[in-house]
């Protein structure tokens, strides 16, 4: 799945992303970020009008607000939740 479509607080870790489809400087941003191959991400929040833009992406202990072209751009994969 995209990082678009990650239900609102759900954990992923980001598997792979398709860097060519990026704009060099924002690629670079978004490495900057730590939104990279292996990290650990939630979505916080999505924007309420039109495309639901920008989407909140909470990743380590801070939130960032990203494009819904970026987080297409990105695959993630679902973690388990600890069992309490």
């Amino acid at each position: 799945m995209t990082l678009d479509l990650l239900p609102i607080g759900e954990t992923a870790r980001i598997v792979a992303v398709n860097w060519p489809a990026l704009v060099p400087e924002e690629a670079r941003r978004l490495r900057a970020l730590g939104l990279e191959e292996g990290a650990r991400v939630a979505v916080a929040h999505r924007g309420i009008l039109g495309g639901r833009d920008p989407i909140a992406i909470t990743v380590g202990r801070m939130t960032v607000a990203v494009r819904r072209a970026h987080a297409v751009a990105m695959n993630v994969e679902l973690l388990e939740r600890a069992s309490i």
